[in-house]
Order: C-alpha cells, then structure tokens, then sequence
C-alpha cells in the first residue's frame, strides 16, 4: 500500500529504471530490485503491477541506510486492489464490481498507472457494504450485452490474472463457452501488447510477468501468437483497403483482422453497390478472393448450395499482392464480365 502523504514517492518499474540509468527492457531482464538489501515493493505479492518508494530506493542507490516506511495505519493510507479486496473480506475479482459502486468509484485514485483506494472510504463502505454480486440465473441467457464483454472481461482480467472461467460466469453472466473463448483471446491480446510495447520479452515471459497461471499459459501464448500475425498483416491490409477507396469502389474503411476455422487469419473489405463484387475477402491461407454475399462475406463451411457461382481467386499464387496489382485484376474481371453474377449479388 501507499502509506499517507507517500503518494508523490511512488515508482513504477518506469521511473524505477530511469532512475537507475536503465532502459525498460534492460531493467525487467536484470531485475537488479532482487539484489540483496533492495527495499522490498510497496504493491502486494501478486499485484500486476511493481511498486517502491522512491526514498527507499534512492538510499540504496546511494549506498545509504534504507529508511523504514510508518507501519501504522491510516485513513489516507492507498490499497491496491489486492489490498482492498482484503479488506472487505472478497476476491479481487468481486472488488471490480463492487469500485463501480458510487461510494466507491469516486474516490479512487491512480497512482504510477496502478489504480488505488483510500482506507477511510473502504472502511465506510465496509459498514454498510452493497448486496453482494450474484451468481447467474438458472436458465438465462448471457446478461453482457455482446458489444461490452470485451471492455467488461479485460477489467476483470487486469484486476485478476489468475481469473477462471467460473468467476467469469458468475461475475459477467456468460455461458460456459462464451467464457472459455473470450478468455484465451483477452490473454492473449494483453501479452501482444506487451510483447509490442518495447519490452524485449517473448510471449511466454510476458505471460509470466502478466502473472497468468503456469496452466493457462499456453492457451494465451498460442493467442498472443495469433494476435502479434494479425497486427504483423494490419499494414499491408489497410494498404489495399486505400487502394480499394482510390478506386471508387468503397469508402474508408479501417483494416481488421478476423479468426475464422480455430486460429486461421482473415480480413473483409465491404464495398460499394457499384462495385465488380460485393467485397474482398483475404485469407492467409489462400489470398484474395471476391465475395458472394456483403452481408456473409465468409460464409460457413459447406453452406453453398450446388450450382451457385464460387467466389473468385484474385492474383492466383500469391498471398499479399500488390495493392494496385490487385485492384487492376478486379477491374479487368469487371470489364470481361466474369463477375456478372457477382455484381447481381451485390444488393443481397
């Protein structure tokens, strides 16, 4: 915890670095805060994030005798996570929910990017604690909205790397199977983004230092994987989809990346009624094709009918053509009218 009036002391593995004359990534490969005598965090074991205060450690920087911190506890004190959860008596994960509550969510405070609590409104709240989170419904649907789950399960899983589908379920309301794929794929994003953010550390460190449990890393890693070859082609897709709008086919649209048959990458351009096709579909397995349907641009296994025209193979052979190459093969299909049916398709 922040000890009261301590907060402008704080340091993050940041500041910590850049007081020892270290890059980022240098500092986390080191870990030189595990030397012998080093003042021990002030952030809980198993918080996301590591925390000291500065004048601890700049006394030991400077070979000087470590001040100890005050050990009485105080209204202005900041809790962690962690921390406040204790407090109340629940888990980590029920303390997201219960921060939102108003005698809560007001009050509280980020410090050195790690969100905090003062004592004083915890110890209030905990007189007249708020009815408790239930579990879901016997026999009702998912209680997310579909478009919130996303933003709802990445607070629950910054707030608790070792979150299981259960808590997932209870907390959130979705169903097994809803649980068991968001959570992978949000694990896997958050090691991307780690992994991206400069830090020098392979998937399976930054699985490690996120704090996810050792029997759930390699679902996350084999997702980060996925994530960091979809961000890899993000480039060259929205290459094409500029392409696509310079040639009056669609308006801007910006390039996203899909999983389709388990961990395949996939991406869709929608375009225009005018245009020779209802979109472009990319797969990385096979290229470019055109499109049947807008509305179903990647239609599911086996789901066409016999005697329905097949999507066309655009630039046969080559995985990422040329953005202009490939719009001058669609024009030319336009032209021959090997896309007449296409065209036809494109008001479904």
């Amino acid at each position: 915890m922040i000890r009261a009036g301590r907060a402008a002391l704080v340091q993050n593995s940041q500041d910590l670095a850049a007081a020892m004359g270290l890059k980022l990534g240098t500092f986390r490969n080191r870990k030189p805060y595990a030397a012998d005598g080093f003042p021990a965090t002030i952030s809980p074991a198993g918080a996301a994030a590591m925390l000291w205060d500065a004048e601890q450690t700049a006394a030991f920087l400077a070979g000087e005798p470590v001040p100890d911190l005050p050990d009485q506890d105080a209204d202005d004190d900041l809790l962690e996570r962690i921390e406040a959860a204790a407090l109340l008596g629940v888990t980590p994960a029920t303390w997201t929910s219960y921060k939102r509550d108003p005698r809560i969510a007001p009050h509280l405070v980020t410090v050195a990017g790690v969100e905090h609590c003062p004592r004083a409104v915890l110890t209030a709240f905990r007189q007249a604690p708020a009815t408790p989170p239930t579990g879901r419904p016997r026999g009702s649907g998912d209680m997310v909205p579909r478009d919130e789950i996303e933003a709802r399960l990445g607070e629950l899983l910054d707030a608790d790397p070792a979150l299981t589908i259960a808590t997932v379920q209870q907390e959130l309301g979705l169903a097994y199977s809803a649980a068991a794929r968001w959570l992978p794929r949000l694990r896997g994003q958050r090691i991307a983004d780690l992994v991206l953010a400069g830090t020098g550390l392979a998937p399976e460190d930054a699985a490690q230092q996120l704090g996810y449990p050792a029997a759930v890393r390699r679902a996350a890693v084999a997702a980060a994987q996925t994530v960091l070859r979809g961000r890899q082609k993000l480039p060259y897709l929205q290459r094409v989809a500029d392409a696509v709008e310079a040639a009056g086919w669609s308006e801007h649209q910006d390039a996203a990346v899909r999983e389709v048959d388990g961990d395949v990458l996939a991406a869709v351009l929608v375009l225009d009624a005018g245009a020779p096709a209802p979109a472009l579909v990319w797969d990385e397995r096979y290229g470019w094709r055109t499109a049947l349907s807008r509305r179903h641009p990647i239609p599911k296994a086996g789901s066409r009918s016999e005697g329905v025209e097949e999507p066309r193979v655009l630039v046969a052979g080559v995985m990422e053509p040329e953005p202009q190459q490939l719009v001058e093969e669609l024009a030319a299909l336009a032209h021959s009218g090997d896309l007449q049916t296409q065209r036809g398709a494109n008001t479904k």
